[in-house]
């Protein structure tokens, strides 16, 4: 087997057999689009999904046994910060371009063909966007150079622009189609499609700054402030939108010619995973982008934004800054759908008609959002008084919440912190329906195109308030289980993975925490590793072999990480998902939450993983899935592994290590 191939088949038979005898119905890779490994001949210092590498990578993650690929938001980002979660809403990033495909010949299938030379790709691989500019990506193909490839994609657009409106000057038949399709993209997506457009261009004239910097450039209706809720004002604004977009037209195409590219090459990665048998989720993040921020700013409340309140992973909280959709703009006052829940109701569905699923970040935000006051100007401390949107009906210091609050003050527990799980401790069923308005309609929206339960990943982590949970409940999902932060002290504790239920998605690492591999090491050299090997021995083998197993697992990193995957592949839960870093035996975080600006996020697939991976899985240096297999088939008592005698011995021999661990 070519593990780098596109064409080296479907998972061994032994590991599908494994995963089905073990109750799992999903097994699913993590990464964002910038992870993506390209060839070298395409790599322009960061990863897309629609590349030629990627979907050999797809296919490499296919023919390992997963079913599924977990993507992060998908949203344009600005120069100096490549979070994904800072993104738009609606349009894609434009460093995802799969450059390669618009430098092959135009047909009638892809009449994009053409709109780029390849000189000009040649020349941005090798590191000359303009001189003095950047230096060349392929110095370091372990991390993304994100301002380059930012300048080499734009460099590029406005090459594929003029090639294309040249072409369709000289009427040639493929440029002309190419433009009827385009016509009618922009019609279809103008809803949002207009408005990113003009902010992008805007944004440009303006140097890149975020709109709450941009000039005062006009008596009425300023350019920052043209989607804002100006009373008396909103024809000036719209004049003076349609002012502006008659004015930049020509870099409004432009714009738009992208978002059409981008969706056609989407479309060809949805068919290409279809015929792999991968399933491919979105993400619904839960914050917005500057430009969400100065369009959509209507749909949010003026003065507060949503944050995340102190837990056992942040103590300080989180003052994120994200703006908090306004609850009474969820219905209007026929009962039918108001302008929030029309925005969010478009969100979801695009992201379902280009997905097989979603994962909702933070729903949280959905359900009981933490906010917070703009008006203190210490976020940290703003973000640490703040309180439950929904839960808050009498409190001093948020007088302005009891409008929205669902609960009474005799449902709360005055005795915990406002943000305890269950400062509300209970819930009338009218009650509960006001709480799981958005979710319900998510759910919703999730079974109209075709999906199920499965298909809704829940990002839960730490907290879990009382509201949440009931919501989450009444449509039977599950919570995210991170079991590299298990407290090994408290047997009830909600990341030991004995705890997990069929419902959850259990991992032992995501985006957000440090890899799997470093942690190992860690414990080892702080002298933790003892514990954690005596955890998992008696979570893996009976009680005659656990000493001899811990004292293994504890001498060893790689056997000790190979007995924590064990470990969630044992679980109750239905649902496994692995980080790409965890897949490799990487030990760099790709995120340090809480760390802005252009060095954070930056992590990629090794781009020689199909060389290295099949070498580093034989040693031990890499998820050697099968291995994995074994100890959970084995974690399942002695009458299942003789059962099952012949299936493990199958995986074993697919191993190539750590047998006789494993007998």
């Amino acid at each position: 087997m070519n593990p780098g191939s596109t064409d080296h088949g479907r998972p061994d038979a032994a590991v599908v057999e494994a995963l089905a005898l073990l109750g799992k119905r999903r097994l699913a890779l993590a990464i964002h689009d910038s992870c993506f490994p390209q060839t070298q001949d395409q790599d322009i210092g960061r990863g897309s999904p629609y590349s030629r590498g990627a979907r050999a990578f797809l296919g490499f993650a296919r023919s390992l046994g997963f079913d599924a690929i977990q993507f992060g938001p998908q949203g344009q980002t600005p120069r100096d910060n490549p979070s994904p979660y800072d993104g738009t809403l609606f349009s894609r990033n434009l460093l995802n371009l799969d450059l390669a495909a618009l430098t092959q010949d135009a047909t009638d299938e892809h009449p994009e063909g053409g709109l780029l030379h390849p000189d000009s790709l040649a020349r941005w691989v090798a590191g000359g966007v303009e001189e003095g500019v950047a230096e060349c990506p392929a110095a370091d193909r372990l991390h993304s150079q994100h301002a380059y490839a930012f300048d080499a994609c734009h460099a590029a657009l406005d090459e594929i622009h003029r090639r294309f409106v040249a072409a369709c000057e000289r009427a040639e038949p493929r440029a002309l189609a190419l433009r009827a399709r385009l016509a009618a993209f922009i019609a279809r997506q103008q809803d949002w499609l207009a408005a990113d457009a003009l902010y992008h261009t805007l944004a440009a004239e303006h140097g890149g700054r975020h709109h709450r910097d941009w000039p005062l450039n006009h008596p009425l209706c300023p350019d920052r402030d043209l989607y804002r809720r100006l009373p008396g004002l909103e024809a000036a604004c719209w004049a003076r939108r349609r002012v502006l977009q008659h004015h930049y037209r020509a870099v409004i195409e432009r714009y738009c010619l992208a978002q059409f590219l981008l969706h056609r090459q989407h479309a060809a990665l949805r068919r290409s995973a279809q015929d792999l048998g991968l399933r491919l989720y979105g993400d619904l993040q839960v914050g917005i982008s500057p430009c969400d921020d100065w369009s959509r700013s209507v749909f949010y409340l003026e003065h507060y934004r949503m944050g995340a309140p102190p837990s056992r992973t942040n103590p300080a909280g989180q003052p994120w800054g994200y703006g908090v959709l306004d609850p009474e703009q969820y219905r209007d006052a026929q009962g039918q759908p108001g302008p929030a829940m029309r925005f969010l109701s478009a969100r979801v569905g695009r992201l379902l008609e280009e997905f097989d699923g979603l994962r909702i970040d933070h729903p949280h935000g959905l359900v009981c959002p933490w906010v917070y006051r703009l008006d203190d100007p210490d976020p940290y401390h703003a973000v640490q008084q703040g309180a439950r949107l929904f839960s808050s009906p009498q409190l001093a210091d948020h007088p302005a919440l009891a409008r929205y609050a669902i609960v009474r003050d005799e449902q709360l527990d005055h005795r915990l912190p406002r943000y305890a799980d269950d400062w509300v401790r209970s819930l009338e069923p009218a009650q509960l329906d006001r709480y799981a308005l958005l979710m319900d309609a998510i759910v919703e929206a999730v079974r109209a195109h075709g999906a199920s339960r499965d298909d809704v990943l829940c990002e839960v982590l730490s907290t879990l308030p009382y509201p949440l949970g009931q919501v989450i409940a009444r449509h039977g999902l599950g919570r995210f289980r991170v079991t590299q932060k298990a407290d090994l002290d408290n047997p009830a504790d909600v990341y030991r993975s004995e705890n997990a239920r069929p419902e959850d998605w259990i991992m032992v690492g995501n985006h957000d925490t440090p890899p799997l591999w470093r942690l190992a090491r860690d414990w080892i050299r702080d002298g933790q590793a003892d514990r954690q090997a005596a955890y998992l021995a008696q979570r893996l083998v009976p009680e005659p072999a656990r000493q001899a197993f811990a004292r293994e697992l504890a001498a060893d990193r790689r056997k000790l990480v190979h007995a924590k995957l064990a470990d969630i592949f044992a679980s109750p839960a239905a649902q496994v998902m692995i980080f790409f870093a965890d897949l490799f035996g990487l030990e760099e975080d790709y995120n340090r939450p809480g760390v802005p600006g252009p060095d954070n996020w930056l992590l990629r697939v090794p781009h020689d993983y199909a060389r290295h991976y099949p070498q580093a899985r034989a040693r031990g240096e890499a998820l050697n899935l099968p291995c994995v297999l074994v100890l959970a088939l084995r974690a399942q008592g002695p009458d299942f592994a003789q059962q099952h005698d012949a299936l493990i011995r199958r995986l074993q021999d697919l191993a190539g290590w750590w047998v006789n661990g494993v007998e």
